[in-house]
């Protein structure tokens, strides 16, 4: 359940609206007309944030039949009172017609044929602006409506009420709430929403775009409507199952996108609503869609079925730094914010609650692109692009995300961000790298292999961050044996675990203590830890580890890929090293080199292993190897348990939405290395598509 939702009763909601009417009435003569401001409220907008933030202003709490009348009167002026906020004045809103079209794609059907091959196509151009619009040169022929009436019996849904206001994002007045609407069929929200449209404007048609978008910036900074009603995040599709369905048979049924080949999604083992499944969104009039960013920066692409237009803005990837910059110091003031840097406005935009007029961006020098989407038109956004937009009227459309080998170098910069806000990752970021490498690294062995610019282009991202990755973890595990902080090394036959400290999550190796219930990455200082359960610490190495330095040397072979890394290790990257970076920096005076000979004897009696480099590995008796006399059954159970609570069985944690807010494990340590927000955007798009020019790198 979203944070700050309740369920008011019928009489509560007769109350409510007995004093919006009263309101309403005395609007008329008390002209409240403030200018285009923030507005804001507690939405996913497409995903749920990864943790709510501390504090959403109002909240209601405890049973809403026993509110009393002051409760309610108290919850009508909170919510949905409006006011007058200076902060962003404007006198006009000529500037709704200054902000440029994002390119608009007709591909034939023959480029139409696979999505993920067509988008990797046009993506060095579209994703500087973005967003992008992609008209289908197919049709669906059985309409949504029908989909979600027959092929889908009993559909239903739940809407949430979105407050029309102006907010100062200050201590008194930061985020309004939604409450839960009413339960809808499909063709009853269609009427409410059609009779909302018509008694406002006398019409059932569509009003030109460019007015829609005066009558919604007007709407919010002083119209008289109080609220909107928004289905989002309603779990299912509506493509249809029919054969003789063009469009629903064919890639571009956002149900197949993220199991195509190309679709680095395909290798979760765990579905995930909204991200890997599609998820509705039935809105109205002036029905919202905040400014955020997809969860781990992944691509997102929204179909419109049916219904009247949307209005989308959106920022490129590589200026979403200076729109947090702006949003901080011009939107947001510092009492709400909880980290410093950067990353205090980044923080606050996870929750997905705010929106405000895109003039303030073009004032500052944030481009910014916009586009109307239609019926039977898709929508892509790209990695790390900020976006935001709002209905013209009833509609349904259906988003998913989905991520190709480019995604990786923005992947690893979000999952250093979670990191250093201490928020458990929703994607098993080193998990899927590993795994992408791996599977890149047999297929070179097929030598008439014909790739295109593009598919070469990302092999590149995948080999670059994957040699980073095992280039880290090795000198990590060098320096933990070294210093004999791991009393033993035992196999991990585990799928991915959260670390306790940091969240970070952690694929190829873990440290645990001997109660099996403190998993942490090998980006602490082992040897410090200090557990309830004693100073007994186990390294948990995956068995197939050999193999994969084996791949990551094959790979700096070529010689991009050793240049880029080296690159990136002389500007002092810690991707994949944070927070031990100050640390690591020493080793090479101890005798570190990459893939160096790790010779530890943790016990007296020793057992040996030869390495992926062909030099032997000592450990002690409790060591690596193929022998599993000296596996523990519970250890599995433990860590499988753990795992399960983290990334691999959240759904049924969080009811229908497995990305509502999820709750970090216990926090047991302190993430904050300032030099992240200066150092990770520049040395992390080198290796990437979206690479940067040197005037659009941050830091």
């Amino acid at each position: 359940m979203v944070e700050g939702r309740v369920c008011l009763s019928k009489e509560v909601r007769n109350e409510l609206e007995l004093l919006k009417r009263k309101r309403l009435h005395r609007i008329k003569s008390e002209t409240v007309c403030g200018p285009s401001g923030v507005t804001n409220m507690m939405s996913r907008s497409g995903g749920d944030a990864l943790r709510a933030p501390a504090s959403c202003g109002v909240r209601l709490q405890g049973n809403a039949e026993s509110f009393s009348r002051s409760n309610v009167a108290s919850c009508e002026k909170d919510v949905f009172s409006k006011r007058k906020v200076d902060k962003f004045y404007t006198s006009d809103l000529e500037w709704t017609e200054k902000i440029p079209e994002c390119p608009v794609y007709c591909p034939t059907k023959e480029e139409f044929e696979d999505p993920l091959v067509y988008l990797q196509k046009i993506a060095p151009e579209a994703s500087k602006y973005g967003i992008c619009k992609i008209i289908s040169p197919l049709s669906a022929t059985v309409p949504a409506g029908a989909v979600l009436m027959k092929e889908k019996a009993g559909f239903k849904f739940t809407t949430r009420v979105q407050p029309l206001r102006l907010a100062e994002w200050d201590t008194d007045d930061r985020v309004t709430f939604f409450m839960s609407g009413r339960n809808y069929t499909f063709r009853d929200f269609e009427k409410m929403a059609n009779k909302v449209f018509s008694r406002r404007y006398y019409s059932a048609g569509c009003l030109p775009a460019t007015y829609m978008e005066k009558e919604f910036w007007h709407e919010i900074a002083c119209g008289k409507m109080d609220s909107v009603e928004y289905a989002c995040d309603v779990e299912g599709s509506a493509f249809s199952s029919s054969p003789s369905d063009l469009l629903g048979t064919s890639k571009w049924n956002l149900k197949k996108l993220s199991r195509l080949p190309k679709s680095t999604l395909r290798l979760l083992e765990t579905a995930i609503p909204g991200v890997t499944d599609p998820m509705l969104y039935i809105g109205m009039l002036f029905s919202i869609f905040a400014w955020h960013v997809e969860d781990h920066y992944l691509y997102s692409i929204n179909y419109h079925h049916c219904g009247a237009s949307k209005t989308w803005y959106g920022v490129p990837g590589h200026s979403a730094l200076r729109f947090e910059k702006v949003v901080k110091e011009h939107v947001y003031t510092n009492d709400v914010l909880s980290v410093d840097g950067e990353d205090g406005a980044f923080d606050v935009l996870l929750g997905k609650t705010t929106l405000f007029p895109p003039n303030i961006l073009l004032e500052h020098d944030v481009p910014v692109y916009k586009a109307v989407q239609n019926p039977g038109e898709f929508l892509i956004t790209f990695p790390r692009a900020y976006h935001a937009g709002f209905s013209h009227g009833f509609n349904c459309g259906e988003a998913v995300n989905f991520a190709i080998g480019d995604w990786f170098p923005l992947g690893a910069v979000a999952c250093l961000r979670y990191a250093h806000l201490n928020r458990v990752p929703l994607l098993p970021h080193e998990e899927l790298l590993c795994k992408e490498a791996m599977l890149l690294n047999s297929s070179l062995e097929l030598e008439d292999l014909d790739y295109s610019p593009a598919d070469l282009a990302s092999h590149h991202s995948i080999k670059a961050y994957f040699v980073k990755l095992i280039r880290f973890l090795h000198r990590a595990r060098w320096s933990i044996m070294k210093s004999r902080a791991c009393t033993s090394v035992s196999p991990n036959y585990h799928r991915t675990v959260v670390c306790t400290l940091c969240k970070r999550d952690c694929y190829i190796a873990f440290v645990n203590c001997s109660c099996y219930s403190h998993p942490v990455c090998l980006r602490h200082d082992i040897k410090s830890l200090d557990f309830p359960c004693g100073s007994h610490h186990c390294l948990f190495l995956r068995d197939d580890v050999r193999e994969m330095e084996a791949a990551a040397k094959k790979f700096e072979q070529d010689n991009a890929i050793s240049k880029a890394v080296e690159r990136q290790a002389e500007n002092g990257d810690d991707m994949y090293s944070y927070p031990l970076s100050n640390k690591f920096q020493n080793d090479v005076e101890d005798g570190y080199f990459p893939y160096c000979e790790i010779n530890v004897d943790l016990k007296p009696e020793i057992a040996t292993m030869t390495s992926a480099t062909g030099q032997t590995v000592e450990y002690g008796h409790n060591s690596l190897s193929h022998n599993t006399g000296n596996f523990r059954p519970e250890l599995t159970d433990a860590l499988s348990s753990f795992a399960a609570s983290t990334l691999c069985s959240f759904v049924e944690q969080v009811g229908s939405s497995a990305k509502n807010q999820v709750q970090g494990l216990a926090n047991l340590g302190n993430t904050n290395d300032k030099r992240f927000c200066e150092e990770v955007p520049e040395n992390t798009y080198e290796s990437s598509v979206l690479c940067l020019s040197r005037e659009d790198r941050p830091g």
